[in-house]
């Protein structure tokens, strides 16, 4: 081998060792980044209900998404602990996300009310969506859940849902002395306009209304309220949903789980959530107006508001958010933030 030769030899042969880390490197994070994530999530819905099949499309595009790397495992409200328990059990680390509506957890963490619906707020789903993802709203939830051990992933945002009452409401007044049923910043806002607040579970709200335990009750969207047979108890039905203008569900993962995502995964969380809340919230658009129809023909009577009433009960409803929020400022955040939002939009 001459001198030439050898130099070419030993010059390739050194820029093998040093290419072969390299390889060796690429190799592992491509091994690392096809490793099968699985995670086990509990909704809030009952099985075969309308909001659950969406959850499992939720699920199914996570995995198209991630090239079946990463699976999640759908369970129906209160199949693995209890709905109320969801909060510590994923804390915990007995399943890895929930779907939760903040409002349940308010009473202890003053944010919370303002991340799942403003009474007398965001009058289109739109608006209360672009507060999350164009005000900052996004951030402060995912502040607001830190604490715990928690992470928010994203919102599926949908709009109103109405009040089913036995006995006739014409005007915001007209609530003034009756029993109703919120939960929330709902439950605090109301007791300000003179109901008489009881936070019943969503599975009591029938029967309540049945028993005269209640004069009139938040529960949820149009089209579930009819399967739920609310038509059968109660004669009125109120429009707009001024205690629920637009409505805000939750994902949140457990922080441990999360962060050992990768970021492709991350992404495939959000960007699936995302396309879920647009499509769950034009599937109840698309519902509302015939099941609204069925109300008519089972004999209720739907009353629609004035907005000019609502409006000026917006402006006394501040005062109420004020109060909610308790001197907490992940809340006083949330709360400035969403007013700053509304006078831009013209509603204060």
């Amino acid at each position: 081998m001459t001198n030439k030769s050898r130099r070419s030899f030993f010059k390739a042969a050194g820029a093998g060792m040093l290419a072969a880390p390299a390889i060796v490197a690429v190799s592992s994070l491509e091994a690392r980044a096809q490793e099968k994530v699985t995670w086990r999530m509990q909704a809030l819905w009952g099985g075969g209900t309308t909001p659950m099949l969406y959850e499992e499309k939720f699920a199914k595009r996570v995995s198209e998404l991630t090239g079946g790397s990463f699976e999640i495992t759908t369970f129906a409200g209160g199949q693995i602990v209890p709905s109320a328990q969801s909060f510590d059990a994923v804390r915990g680390g007995a399943f890895e996300l929930m779907k939760t509506f903040d409002g349940y957890t308010a009473g202890k963490i003053p944010s919370h009310g303002f991340s799942s619906t403003v009474p007398f707020g965001f009058p289109e789903a739109d608006m209360y969506e672009a507060w999350f993802y164009e005000a900052g709203g996004l951030d402060l939830a995912k502040k607001s859940y830190a604490p715990a051990g928690l992470t928010y992933v994203a919102p599926t945002v949908y709009g109103e849902e109405p009040l089913h009452s036995k006995v006739a409401i014409r005007t915001i007044a007209d609530m003034n002395g009756l029993k109703g049923r919120f939960v929330g910043l709902a439950a605090s806002v109301l007791a300000d306009f003179g109901v008489a607040v009881s936070p019943l579970p969503t599975s009591e709200v029938y029967s309540a209304l049945d028993k005269g335990l209640i004069d009139f009750a938040d529960r949820g969207d149009v089209k579930a309220n009819y399967e739920e047979g609310l038509h059968e108890v109660a004669k009125y039905l109120i429009l707009p949903g001024f205690h629920q203008p637009t409505t805000a569900t939750s994902y949140v993962a457990n922080t441990a789980a999360y962060d050992k995502l990768s970021d492709q995964h991350r992404a495939a969380l959000e960007v699936s959530a995302r396309e879920v809340s647009g499509a769950l919230r034009q599937n109840i658009m698309v519902d509302n107006a015939e099941y609204l129809a069925k109300f008519e023909a089972a004999g209720v009577e739907i009353i629609r508001l004035d907005a000019a009433d609502i409006a000026q009960a917006r402006v006394k409803a501040v005062a109420s958010w004020e109060k909610a929020a308790n001197g907490d400022d992940v809340a006083l955040e949330m709360m400035n933030t969403q007013k700053d939002l509304m006078a831009q939009f013209g509603l204060l």
